[in-house]
């Protein structure tokens, strides 16, 4: 269905986990263009969620500088598929003991989204965490040793999403799919 094909691509900058290409295209009308394109091996964001005696579901979040925005933004733990070969529930396990100090007793994959289609080949994947249990932090970088945990619940962190006050979109996806799997199960 597309009729779009990749002409040609070449890599014009490697960093450290991502790298930047730039691409020539052919339109289904024979028309050639070129676009920048970051390719990034991907994501795993993961939502922990504990719920107290009372049946009230939280959820911990961390708040984390982000250089881009020189700002701090609140968001799941997550982190990059940097190990090759590496599973994303794997992944998912690893970030949430680094950033979070949390060991999941179950984590499943809730779904994935493409957090930037219009400049990256990204693939965030989302997963749930449940019966965590509090294990030492691994914390990677100046970034992540300055975060702040977050313990939130549920309600509080889908109204801070109307507020505006949550802005990642992984973060944003990861709750709404949590809120979504606890009122089709009933939980």
């Amino acid at each position: 269905m597309t009729g779009f094909r990749r002409v040609d691509e070449s890599k014009v900058h490697q960093g450290y986990v991502w790298h930047l290409a730039t691409a020539e295209f052919e339109s289904p009308d024979g028309e050639r263009f070129h676009r920048d394109i970051v390719r990034s091996p991907g994501a795993v964001g993961v939502v922990p969620l504990t719920v107290d005696d009372d049946g009230v579901a939280s959820v911990v979040l961390v708040s984390q500088y982000r250089p881009p925005y020189d700002d701090y933004v609140v968001e799941i733990p997550a982190g990059m598929r940097d190990i090759e070969g590496e599973d994303v529930i794997e992944v998912g396990r690893r970030e949430l003991i680094e950033e979070a100090g949390l060991e999941a007793g179950s984590i499943e994959l809730l779904g994935e989204i493409y957090p930037s289609p219009g400049m990256t080949d990204s693939v965030t994947s989302i997963c749930l965490a449940t019966d965590c249990t509090e294990v030492a932090t691994d914390r990677q970088g100046p970034e992540e040793a300055f975060m702040e945990l977050l313990h939130v619940p549920l309600s509080e962190a889908l109204a801070m999403i109307d507020a505006g006050r949550i802005l990642d979109a992984k973060t944003v996806t990861g709750l709404l799919m949590t809120d979504r799997r606890l009122r089709s199960t009933g939980d």
